[in-house]
């Protein structure tokens, strides 16, 4: 009788498995990477504009190194290989100012915002303080005429300007800019399990939330 085992890829020795938001968080906050988008189209002349992030992981795993070779050795391979993949990041999901966004939120160990607990809010677009306490600024809108008790009487009509916090259409746009951000973490997260160009580290599967505002409406 033939026994059937199913076999797990093992995971190489010394190398490290992180989620694609631990390898960034690690690149710009221990490694202190910085994104070079110059630097990497200058490392390749001959390439056509538009080269990608494949292109650049392919040559790293092929050398073992930064494809240029110059500049600062300081940083960890994997920490430039992943400053190299955001300088490459497609305009699909937001190129070189997602980019940016994505290095700055790492830096400060952050997830991108989607605006979670804003309640939209009607508020009073000015106070005025008065001996009798603080009120609501109103402003003059016309007359009103009416008659009581035999009379024709007249009062002036004001109306309070008002603004609107966490309006629905700033929570759709905050989703809409969460959603890009996840896009632009699954790209780099696809690149580099397809395409290598890490030493030390193996990125998982694991992503963070795709819809997060989905848990607070079932809550």
């Amino acid at each position: 009788m033939t026994m059937m085992m199913r076999m797990t890829p093992a995971q190489p020795v010394g190398v490290k498995e992180v989620s694609i938001l631990e390898l960034i968080e690690w690149a710009f906050q221990r490694e202190k990477v910085s994104i070079e988008f110059d630097q990497v189209r200058a490392s390749m002349p001959g390439q056509l504009p538009g080269f990608g992030m494949e292109w650049v992981m392919i040559e790293r795993a092929k050398l073992g190194c930064r494809v240029d070779g110059g500049g600062r050795s300081d940083p960890h391979p994997d920490a430039e290989a992943v400053a190299d993949a955001l300088a490459q990041l497609p305009e699909g999901v937001g190129g070189r100012r997602m980019a940016l966004t994505i290095a700055e939120l790492a830096r400060a160990g952050q997830h991108h915002g989607w605006g979670a607990g804003a309640a939209p809010r009607v508020r009073p677009r000015g106070w005025r303080e008065t001996k009798h306490g603080r009120f609501a600024e109103t402003e003059r809108c016309g007359l009103v005429r009416y008659r009581s008790r035999g009379k024709d009487r007249e009062v002036e009509a004001r109306w309070c300007p008002i603004t609107i916090e966490n309006h629905p259409r700033d929570e759709a746009r905050a989703r809409r800019a969460y959603l890009l951000w996840w896009s632009a973490l699954r790209e780099l997260r696809d690149t580099f399990r397809v395409y290598g160009g890490l030493t030390g580290h193996q990125v998982s599967e694991w992503m963070p939330s795709h819809s997060p505002w989905s848990k607070t409406l079932v809550a």
